[in-house]
């Protein structure tokens, strides 16, 4: 029998960050069993499972089964994203590479890590990582609980091992009771790597200038130049929707876009290890693009500027590039007004 079989009331819980307001719809279940009484944790108010709310225009995300999100669990993965306890040496945490006054990246070419080790890839805001079908610039991971696992075993980043984290935690009794609590069962990996993935999916982004032009209809909200713009993008004068189109600006495909000619870090072949698949990353999300730099999975450009200079001149030639990368032979000013309305994304 499904014990969470039908809504009652409606109430409303808020999270809100610096940038961020993520509203979380919290329905109030009927709890039945089939054969006895239902344990505690199961009438626990924080176990209650929640809605994500999401912006006009965006599709409800993908959640486990196994990974419902309720206030518990969502208070708990919060707490040990931004908590040092995580890395080898307790200074790193999820939260410094990913900060919430910087729109979840740091601004930094490459993060650094336990022993002010420089990783090799740039960090990507995690902003909507609800919505991404894999994760890592090369894709090797296919969900977000795995992806946790990632970072904290990387030697470049926070260095530990999985297991002797979930050793660490369990030294600590308030964690003992706050995964209790969240999860009905001990301090593991499954349930650390879902706690943290369940935070990780409240940090949604589509408030944006952009939004109230396309989903309210304001035509005020958009400049003249940001328009301009905006016809380069989605017409055949930029062609940048096919990569970055649909509500999140991706397409989260794999592509080569001409940055080298020689590639010393081989990307998705990393994975594949096909050689066509070298020097092709995953597509990243355009929003908030404004306050994320630098760009590119090594962060070799510090401006948007130097985005669109590189796009609009073709990139360099290699043998994997993308075929639709074609010298766009922008003027100065049409390419001031690309530039422009990827402002125009950032969330208000």
């Amino acid at each position: 029998m499904n014990t969470y079989s039908k809504f009652k009331n409606i109430h409303y819980l808020r999270f809100v960050g610096r940038r961020q307001i993520v509203l979380l719809f919290i329905p109030v279940l009927f709890v039945f069993s089939c054969k006895k009484e239902p344990v505690p944790y199961e009438y626990s108010e924080g176990n209650k499972v929640v809605l994500y709310t999401v912006p006009k225009g965006f599709p409800y995300p993908t959640v486990p089964v196994d990974n419902l999100p309720t206030k518990n669990r969502i208070v708990l993965g919060k707490r040990l994203f931004f908590d040092p306890v995580l890395s080898r040496d307790s200074t790193i945490s999820c939260g410094s590479c990913h900060l919430e006054d910087k729109y979840f990246t740091d601004n930094l070419k490459v993060s650094e890590g336990i022993g002010k080790q420089l990783g090799v890839r740039n960090a990507p805001t995690i902003i909507n990582v609800a919505y991404h079908p894999y994760f890592f610039w090369d894709g090797g991971n296919p969900t977000l609980e795995q992806q946790v696992v990632g970072p904290i075993e990387n030697p470049l980043e926070m260095g530990f091992n999985i297991n002797e984290a979930v050793a660490r935690l369990k030294k600590h009794s308030d964690y003992v009771k706050l995964f209790q609590e969240a999860y009905g069962k001990e301090i593991s990996p499954f349930t650390l790597t879902r706690a943290i993935a369940c935070y990780e999916r409240t940090i949604i982004s589509g408030n944006s200038r952009y939004d109230d032009y396309i989903q309210k209809g304001d035509t005020s909200a958009l400049t003249t130049s940001e328009k301009n713009g905006m016809n380069i993008f989605f017409g055949e004068k930029g062609e940048c929707f096919h990569c970055h189109g649909g509500f999140n600006f991706t397409d989260n495909s794999f592509a080569n876009n001409g940055l080298y000619t020689t590639y010393a870090d081989s990307g998705r072949a990393r994975i594949t290890l096909k050689a066509s698949d070298v020097g092709k990353f995953k597509t990243p999300s355009l929003r908030n693009i404004d306050n994320t730099a630098p760009y590119m999975h090594d962060g070799s450009f510090a401006t948007l500027v130097e985005v669109v200079e590189h796009y609009n001149s073709g990139g360099k030639k290699h043998p994997n590039k993308s075929p639709i990368l074609l010298p766009l032979k922008l003027t100065v000013t049409q390419k001031q007004d690309l530039v422009n309305f990827l402002k125009s994304l950032t969330d208000k």
